[in-house]
């Protein structure tokens, strides 16, 4: 059982890794080179559209899954491969999910009150661009970090 944990934990932070680094790498970018209106409202609808049962599941499910693996990891401390468990399941908890909340959740809120058309829509939509861009990085290497780390200690021989 706590073998199959281990294994939902890293599955969920390396479906995370591959989601945030789409975003990085393409959804961002090309939001970036719509007229500021166009891109707001793409982003509008991208939050309101990503808040859906699967996403929920898979993030917050590989949230659980690493608090788990993190008490697991203390309780079976002298067995091989705990210190890899533990870094990386506070790593995506710290990267993943703490920046999500802390960071881009409250700036997906601020974009969702700003009318596309407005005066200052697109002064808003640079600085939120530039903003979340960054964090969505810190995000994406956070759960890329975290699987790598979680896989390694799947493979080091233990008594579990």
């Amino acid at each position: 059982m706590v073998l199959f944990l281990e294994f939902c934990a890293a599955l969920g932070c390396g479906l995370m890794a591959g989601l945030f680094f789409a975003f990085s790498i393409s959804v961002m970018q090309a939001l970036s080179r719509l007229p500021p209106q166009d891109g707001i409202a793409a982003m509008q609808s991208i939050n309101s559209a990503i808040v859906n049962p699967i996403f929920m599941a898979v993030f917050l499910g590989t949230a659980v899954a690493c608090i788990l693996v993190v008490v697991v990891s203390i309780m079976r401390w002298n067995e091989p491969g705990a210190v890899y468990l533990l870094i990386g399941s506070m790593i995506y908890l710290m990267g993943s999910l703490f920046v999500t909340i802390v960071c881009n959740v409250p700036m997906n809120e601020s974009l969702a009150a700003i009318t596309p058309t407005s005066s200052n829509a697109a002064q808003l939509w640079a600085e939120y661009l530039a903003k979340w861009t960054m964090w969505n990085h810190i995000r994406a290497i956070s759960a890329f970090i975290a699987t790598t780390l979680l896989i390694i200690a799947l493979r080091i021989p233990s008594t579990r």
